[in-house]
């Protein structure tokens, strides 16, 4: 019979005993047992407890799944922080672009009025700028003073080739270095953009003239004698 044991049989000592029942009838209930398929062969307790072999890694199967959605959540939210990096650096681009374009159309009506703005500044200068001409002409000069348009040139500033055209060139020793003594039209600009620059007349420095230097004559000292003239050799004879 298969399960009776022999005991002829050599048994090694290293191996372990495995008992199966296979008995159809239940003993404890009596009752007719359902073949069922065997079960899983048993690891033996020596094999079960050995770790994996050299070189290999044991990895859990239900840490496996967590560590991979853990990096996937980590490549989705760089994904999402370089996105609105992106989108932030965008919006700043655009309303840079948006206050060139703004402050462009603000300095290209302002330098249409500069001619208007001339024939106000010279009927002011003849006394003309007066009642309901002056109020307007005032009104004018605030509201392009407050979006951004700025004179310059007056006289007694440093000659600034940049903002300065000079159309006049005189020295004097009066002065220290280049300078605007006279403006003929007045400039203007707009924010760092100069619209027109300023037309004037420029004096440059002119160096004194040195004096003659005065020789010091003791008073002990007999003064030499004017010297004779000399005569034609004809006039002598």
């Amino acid at each position: 019979m298969s399960g009776n044991y022999d005991e002829n049989q050599d048994v090694r000592p290293d191996e372990p005993v495995i008992v199966r029942d296979r008995r159809k009838i239940d003993p404890e209930t009596g009752e007719l047992r359902r073949p069922v398929a065997d079960k899983a062969q048993e690891v033996p307790a020596a094999e079960a407890a050995a770790g994996p072999p050299a070189g290999e890694t044991l990895v859990d199967d239900a840490v496996a799944p967590a560590s991979g959605l853990d990096k996937e959540l980590a490549e989705r939210t760089a994904d999402l922080q370089r996105v609105q990096a992106e989108y932030a650096n965008y919006r700043k681009r655009v309303e840079r672009d948006r206050v060139v374009v703004v402050n462009g159309a603000k300095a290209s009506v302002a330098a249409e009025l500069l001619p208007l703005l001339d024939d106000i500044e010279r009927a002011e200068a003849h006394g003309d700028l007066n009642g309901a001409f002056k109020a307007v002409a005032d009104k004018l000069l605030a509201g392009l003073q407050r979006s951004g348009l700025e004179a310059f040139g007056t006289e007694g500033e440093p000659f600034d080739p940049s903002v300065h055209e000079a159309v006049q060139h005189s020295t004097s020793p009066e002065v220290a270095g280049p300078t605007v003594t006279m403006v003929m039209r007045r400039g203007y600009k707009f924010g760092e953009r100069v619209l027109r620059p300023a037309m004037v007349a420029v004096t440059d420095h002119e160096p004194t003239p040195e004096a003659a230097p005065e020789v010091m004559v003791d008073p002990a000292e007999p003064a030499a004698p004017p010297a004779r003239p000399q005569q034609d050799d004809n006039e002598s004879n």
